[in-house]
């Protein structure tokens, strides 16, 4: 039986995608998706207890400072996918599917509906930020719904109610709608709870067009596009840019069913793809 601890309250880190998925499954209705049963999945509510605790903004300025000078190390992408495959739980008894293969069914969908290459690389690429687990940081730090932090956080947040423990909550300034930012001040000016998403969107910074780079920072940003919530922080391009968020979320929810690819045969479409965009070797 798996025991619930402060590192890993999910028994396995797909857990927080199969719930996500459920909560979005195409035809239900609002009220049933905010219909979140914390009995029914102990896991993933004692996963967003610690998350909405710890998400602090000293908490997010932190790990920004730690991480984002990214100086652990150069490796190219396979480098990474393969670093991100020690991931898998062999005692996991839903897949036998490595995380290089969970991230090729999103490609290939992607690929499949005629999409330009540069999202087919996003697919390939979008939780490769989940390397954080393996850098020691717990999973609350990792995967979740992300959202920003030093303003009043949204009831479109899931499990809000959580919120309640996180010092934030005593800090006057933090608890207004705009909080330490402007109106309307764009979200490069905002700071979002930490993540695999705002670490792999900076690792890919400098190679990737902006609509894959709004893909990789906001495909967990669920208040914001499923919700329309934090409309008053973001900039009419940022809404503009939303559209291919919108566009990609599909097929980051719903590939996980899809046949599994077959890596070989694969392999030098995506060696060309990512000799496109990227060089040899990056910095994570």
């Amino acid at each position: 039986m798996h025991t619930i601890t402060p590192e890993k309250p999910m028994e396995h880190l797909d857990d927080w995608d199969d719930f996500v998925a459920s909560r979005y499954k195409e035809g239900k209705a609002e009220e049933e998706f905010r219909n979140y049963d914390a009995e029914a999945n102990p896991g993933v509510a004692e996963f967003y207890r610690l998350n909405h605790q710890h998400q602090t903004v000293d908490f997010v300025l932190e790990k920004e400072k730690e991480f984002l000078g990214l100086n652990r190390g150069k490796k190219s992408i396979w480098e990474a996918a393969d670093y991100l495959n020690t991931l898998v739980d062999d005692s996991d008894p839903d897949t036998d599917l490595t995380q290089i293969e969970h991230l090729l069914q999103t490609s290939e969908a992607i690929r499949r509906d005629g999409h330009p290459r540069w999202m087919v690389l996003t697919g390939l690429i979008h939780d490769l930020g989940k390397v954080l687990c393996l850098y020691g940081e717990p999973q609350w730090a990792v995967v979740g719904d992300t959202f920003p932090v030093g303003c009043a956080w949204s009831d479109q947040i899931v499990f809000p109610e959580y919120f309640a423990a996180n010092p934030d909550s005593d800090v006057p300034e933090y608890q207004t709608k705009y909080g330490i930012y402007e109106p309307n001040c764009g979200l490069d000016k905002v700071h979002l709870s930490w993540g695999h998403d705002e670490y792999i969107y900076n690792v890919a910074k400098p190679y990737m067009p902006e609509p894959a780079l709004y893909m990789l920072r906001y495909h967990s940003f669920y208040p914001a596009h499923k919700h329309g919530a934090y409309k008053h922080l973001m900039t009419s391009h940022d809404e503009e840019m939303f559209d291919w968020v919108h566009k990609f979320n599909p097929y980051d929810l719903y590939s996980k069913g899809a046949a599994k690819p077959d890596f070989k045969e694969l392999k030098p479409y995506y060696d060309d793809l990512i000799a496109e965009y990227f060089p040899e070797k990056i910095a994570w």
